[in-house]
């Protein structure tokens, strides 16, 4: 009896053998899996970090200068610091949108054909970009030369105005260093050289500090020092990344000044122009704002309150930004190489590690973003900011609470479900397509011009 039971026993055993076998098989490769996705995103999360890290100590420092800048105006005076607030947030603010946006192109076009290893288009997609940004910093000088009607006609105070005005004349040299500094910036994140961005960053910062100190207090210069202090330390940072890019250490990516950087412009216009609306809407939008609070009883202190908040609200912006560049240079990178579905994993570690997406730049999808950020910004965030600023009395609050849930935060949900929904193997076939189309030599092209 018992060794029946017992036989029982071995054929039901040999019977559930091959589950337990196939279960285990399925367990262990669920193990692999897992594994191999842990090393996937660890690598990745690398990769990513190398542009961001440096890409936030960057943005902070280059962001520090300006609130350095308002605090030594503060010591001033409250019409020094809303002048100061005014001219660097409003007058440069809105040409720094523009051409921070157009200098954007240049993540998607470096981004790929580094991507794809043409190397040698890095250094002229850069120079035509400096060329389009110059241009366009010569189109934009009104905005500082007549700042000071403008601002009264826009309903500041005269005080306000005229001081804003002058100030707005001596951040021009600011305003023309911008046509440089960006396109190198990406230039050197787009081939993943970012430690120069730390050493330069962080030394044109100590520079600032000590002139803002030699042109106000020992020399004092006033709110017209605190402006030069801003010029120099920015072109600072121009010198800076250039001297490592002529100096050999982008051996591959630039080969000297190109008669090719001349050609092609039109259309590299149009992809700039897309990036710049891009950006510049969402920029522009708070600069709106600052202007809007202009209209309150107490002129002075409303713009000092708002410009106050958004300059702590532009250091947590930096970490974003940050995501944004690497993000957008990881994607581009990845769709240059034909890789559609590594750029969608790139994605999906950025957002997770950042909640953000700074996608859109690096697929070139600026055209589309443009119209979401018209839709969030000014079709909802604005007129809720006015709506709890004006009608509710909410002041100050209302406008800072309109422009975080009316525009921000429903930005962000529109761009995460597009980017969800996105066939990334297409759009890895529209990169190659592109980096095909901008690497094909113009008939007129001539050699380099080497340093």
């Amino acid at each position: 009896m018992g060794s029946a039971a017992k036989k029982d026993d071995e054929e039901e055993a040999l019977h559930h053998q091959p589950l337990l076998v196939a279960r285990k098989g399925l367990q262990v490769e669920e193990e692999e899996n897992l594994g191999d996705l842990k090393r996937r995103v660890w690598v990745e999360s690398k990769k990513l970090w190398h542009i961001v890290g440096p890409s936030i100590f960057f943005r902070i420092a280059s962001n520090s200068m300006n609130i350095v800048t308002q605090v030594f105006a503060g010591h001033l005076g409250n019409l020094e610091l809303a002048s100061i607030s005014i001219a660097n947030n409003v007058i440069v603010g809105f040409n720094f949108g523009l051409l921070l946006g157009m200098a954007s192109a240049l993540e998607t076009l470096c981004g790929q054909a580094f991507g794809a290893k043409n190397y040698h288009l890095l250094g002229i997609y850069m120079q035509r970009s400096w060329i389009v940004l110059f241009f366009c910093c010569f189109l934009l000088l009104p905005l500082y030369i007549f700042a000071s009607p403008v601002l009264k006609l826009l309903g500041q105070p005269d005080d306000v105005a005229e001081q804003s005005g002058l100030v707005a004349l001596w951040f021009i040299p600011l305003h023309f260093s911008f046509a440089f500094q960006f396109p190198l910036q990406r230039f050197l994140q787009s081939q993943l050289k970012t430690s120069v961005l730390v050493w330069v960053s962080l030394l044109a910062l100590v520079v600032h500090v000590f002139v803002s100190w030699l042109f106000i207090y020992q020399l004092h210069f006033g709110v017209v020092g605190a402006a030069i202090a801003l010029d120099v330390s920015w072109w600072v940072l121009v010198f800076g990344m250039l001297c490592y890019t002529i100096c050999g250490r982008c051996g591959e990516t630039w080969t000297g000044l190109s008669i090719q950087a001349f050609s092609g412009l039109c259309e590299f216009l149009k992809l700039s122009a897309a990036s710049g609306v891009m950006l510049c809407l969402e920029n522009w939008y708070y600069r709106i704002l600052i202007l809007m609070t202009g209209f309150s009883n107490d002129t002075k202190v409303a713009v000092d309150a708002l410009s106050v908040c958004m300059s702590i609200n532009g250091w947590e912006m930096m970490f974003a930004l940050a995501f944004f560049a690497g993000t957008g240079v990881r994607v581009a990178n990845e769709l240059g190489a034909g890789n559609g579905k590594a750029a969608k994993f790139a994605t999906k570690v950025s957002v997770v590690q950042s909640t953000i997406v700074g996608v859109a730049v690096g697929s070139g999808w600026q055209t589309w973003v443009a119209y979401i950020n018209v839709g969030c910004y000014y079709l909802i965030g604005l007129p809720v900011g006015i709506i709890l600023g004006w009608i509710f009395h909410l002041g100050v609050e209302g406008i800072w609470g309109g422009m975080i849930f009316g525009g921000t935060a429903l930005q962000t949900i529109v761009l995460a479900m597009i980017t969800v929904h996105c066939n990334w193997e297409k759009e890895a076939e529209k990169a190659t397509m592109h980096v095909q189309k901008w690497s094909s030599p113009s008939p007129n092209s001539q050699p380099s011009i080497k340093h």
